[in-house]
């Protein structure tokens, strides 16, 4: 048997801290529910604070620096000594790759790697295209940096999916006692449903509109390492685009002795970023993942990472990405950026989405735009799952960014999450006090399904939930002609605008289980100066002219 080489004990090491970072990952995400609510945000926002991409995406979008920077120029530095290396070590969609990359059933004669394709340079693409929309105000790095793109996909699709998937058998065993002889299978499912409810999952399995089109997506994503290792990073991930820019020059080097080389190509074989380890003085540290199975695969110790200056230009070879290349990304870019931007929603331009109700705290909604990745974090943490992805109702630029949909669940009074932990501040921190007088939204009676409005029967469901101190709906006492000729008082609610938040909660808690009698709309929304059809009295001005003077 023969005994492994003592140089790989890095190899396992990355596999270590890979596991490890990949399980803080999920375990942020798990704990976003209930953790955010007991302790605040506390560390949720490691990943995202982490990322440089969003970091440089987020400043050119709207010329601040969002908070946590420090970390992702931690992240800088760390690439421009050791090179790629938080690709290859920290992180966790990278994890998820290299998992389905060593899953790739192995089939004799064909090789797992392979030598650099030009096909490479479109991470490079894709991160100039991203910047350049930055740049002019469209945000859509989040669709495809790894980490917002990771953590929507497990938020919405995995993890509801995962806790369906263990409590609904459980549910359906505990319904029917199915026995074998005189044994309960009970017996087994009810730990496991115990267990996973009280120490995993914790709270109310949640459900998004969106959730299959995000799935679809990231099972594709995972799916392309059974075509290509690491696909994603190799060829699509901006993040890694970004990255491998910043490592043209780490200190940290390839050294490949030729006088020890037997050029057998199992370093590149082994190498999951075709970073060409076997070419002497043509190995690009812009590939190189940092991930060691190159040095562990050599068998006559021909290969070895060395510090070397910074300064000191390295025998290396470079990303074939011209300035045709650069200008034709830049392109795509502004031409992406002119068909985000054709909706009317998208220009500001009428008509507004009545159902876009954002959440307490979202900007304005060009700044928000602007500014929110569409992570899915705030939406994780919505204690009532209320926050769902939006679809293409308020333009492809604005596709899966959070909306509040009162059917599924109001704006808790109480409640101020999605300010708290979203990283970018798209949806900005306030006092809960602040919060629970914001106006997101107006109630309106659809009078024609209403039951006290149209068809005579008490109902003050609505008026009873309303959580505001001084009720936003109101009731009076009305005399209701009945068919038979009578007269009948009912109490028959109606929504105070000067008062209501639009919550949703009135919205929520209707009788009706398909359209609700009484509705939220985004009209009246503080965020919005020209969706505001009530207006104060302004002595006596037209208040249509003062729509109009508002109007953005």
């Amino acid at each position: 048997m023969r005994l492994k080489r003592p140089r790989s004990w890095v190899q396992w090491l990355r596999r270590l801290c890979q596991a490890l970072f990949l399980a803080l990952f999920l375990w942020f995400v798990l704990i976003a529910r209930f953790r955010a609510s007991e302790d605040g945000p506390g560390l949720i926002r490691f990943f995202f604070e982490l990322d440089p991409l969003v970091v440089v995406a987020t400043f050119l979008s709207t010329h601040t620096l969002v908070r946590g920077a420090l970390l992702a120029l931690a992240v800088i530095i760390a690439t421009m000594v050791l090179g790629r290396v938080f690709c290859g070590w920290v992180c966790p969609l990278g994890a998820v790759h290299a998992l389905a990359s060593a899953c790739r059933p192995r089939r004799k004669g064909r090789k797992d790697f392979e030598s650099r394709s030009p096909w490479q340079r479109g991470k490079y693409f894709a991160l100039v295209a991203l910047l350049v929309m930055a740049l002019f105000g469209v945000q859509w790095t989040g669709i495809f940096d790894p980490i917002p793109l990771l953590y929507r996909s497990v938020a919405t699709a995995v993890l509801p999916a995962t806790q369906y998937a263990v409590q609904e058998p459980a549910t359906a065993i505990y319904k029917a006692d199915p026995k074998i002889g005189g044994f309960h299978l009970t017996s087994i499912s009810e730990p496991v449903y115990e267990f996973s409810r009280d120490a995993i999952f914790r709270v109310e399995r949640q459900s998004f509109l969106q959730s299959t089109g995000i799935a679809f997506l990231f099972i594709g994503i995972v799916a392309l390492n059974f075509v290509r290792p690491r696909f994603w990073c190799r060829y699509v991930c901006p993040l890694g685009g970004l990255l491998g820019l910043i490592a043209g020059r780490p200190v940290l080097r390839l050294h490949n002795d030729e006088s020890a080389c037997t050029n057998c190509g199992k370093c590149n074989l082994a190498c999951p970023a075709a970073a060409q380890p076997d070419q002497r003085g043509k190995w690009l540290p812009s590939e190189c993942y940092g991930c060691w199975n190159c040095v562990a695969a050599c068998e006559g110790h021909a290969i070895a990472f060395k510090w070397e200056s910074p300064f000191r230009k390295p025998n290396a070879g470079a990303v074939d990405f011209s300035r045709r290349a650069t200008l034709a990304a830049g392109v795509t870019g502004v031409a992406s950026l002119l068909a985000l931007r054709l909706p009317p929603p998208a220009r500001n331009q009428q008509p507004l989405p009545a159902l876009l109700i954002r959440p307490p705290g979202a900007r304005e909604e060009r700044a928000f735009l602007q500014r929110c990745i569409q992570c899915g974090l705030c939406m994780r943490a919505c204690p009532t799952n209320g926050l769902q992805p939006c679809g293409l109702e308020a333009g492809l630029e604005a596709l899966w960014t959070p909306k509040l949909v009162p059917k599924i669940g109001y704006c808790q009074f109480n409640c101020a999450l999605c300010g708290q932990v979203c990283p970018t501040e798209a949806i900005q921190p306030m006092p809960l006090v602040e919060k629970q007088t914001l106006k997101i939204g107006l109630a309106v009676f659809d009078t024609s399904r209403c039951l006290p409005h149209n068809y005579g029967r008490e109902c003050i469901v609505c008026e009873e939930h309303c959580p505001l101190p001084k009720k936003a709906i109101y009731l009076i006492n009305k005399d209701v002609l009945l068919h038979d000729g009578s007269t009948k008082q009912i109490k028959q609610p109606f929504v105070d605008p000067d008062l209501c938040i639009g919550c949703g909660i009135c919205e929520w808690s209707c009788v009706y289980r398909d359209q609700a009698a009484i509705r939220v709309v985004a009209a009246n929304e503080a965020r919005n100066t020209y969706n505001q059809p009530i207006l104060p009295d302004y002595g006596g001005m037209d208040r249509y002219a003062v729509a109009r003077a508002s109007r953005p």
